[in-house]
């Protein structure tokens, strides 16, 4: 697996990874403005995208959303290079993801990262709920995944 980048100066692989990311959410038909994008590839295939989006630079808060046609996408390397850009790189101190009530795997994932969630009735419509999902920097440092692995012996 490779990881793609896009942003400014990649503006069309910046389009392909918004547009292969909004394809695959449920409401997300309008898409994205003013974005930096992170894409794996597999194959030379696009397998998942992440968007950087609605940041908030005076509150030092970013939005990513993401979508993967590949469960095998979330490797160490993607992981820390995901959540490394906005929080290393950007300077955010918190990350928001917003996911529908009915996206279990989802839901799973963000739990397994230490995310804390916040259950919003009606804000996907009358009839679904949304969950905002956000994940500070010092939780992240804090993970599991960011721990030191031992070295093998050999």
């Amino acid at each position: 697996m490779t990881i793609i980048w896009g942003g400014a100066g990649n503006p069309e692989t910046n389009r392909a990874i918004a547009d292969f990311v909004a394809g695959h959410i449920e409401g997300c038909e309008r898409g994205f403005s003013d974005f930096t994008t992170m894409g794996v590839t597999e194959a030379d295939r696009l397998i998942a995208g992440v968007v950087f989006h609605n940041y908030a630079p005076e509150a030092d808060v970013i939005e990513l959303s993401a979508a993967a046609t590949s469960k095998r996408w979330l490797t160490r390397p993607v992981l820390k290079a995901m959540f490394g850009y906005p929080l290393n790189e950007v300077g955010c101190q918190m990350l928001v993801l917003r996911v529908s009530e009915r996206n279990a795997g989802m839901i799973a994932i963000a739990n397994r990262f230490g995310f804390d969630s916040h259950r919003i009735p009606r804000l996907r419509g009358r009839d679904e709920a949304e969950i905002l999902f956000t994940l500070t920097d010092d939780d992240w440092r804090a993970h599991a995944i960011n721990r030191r692995q031992p070295r093998s012996q050999s």
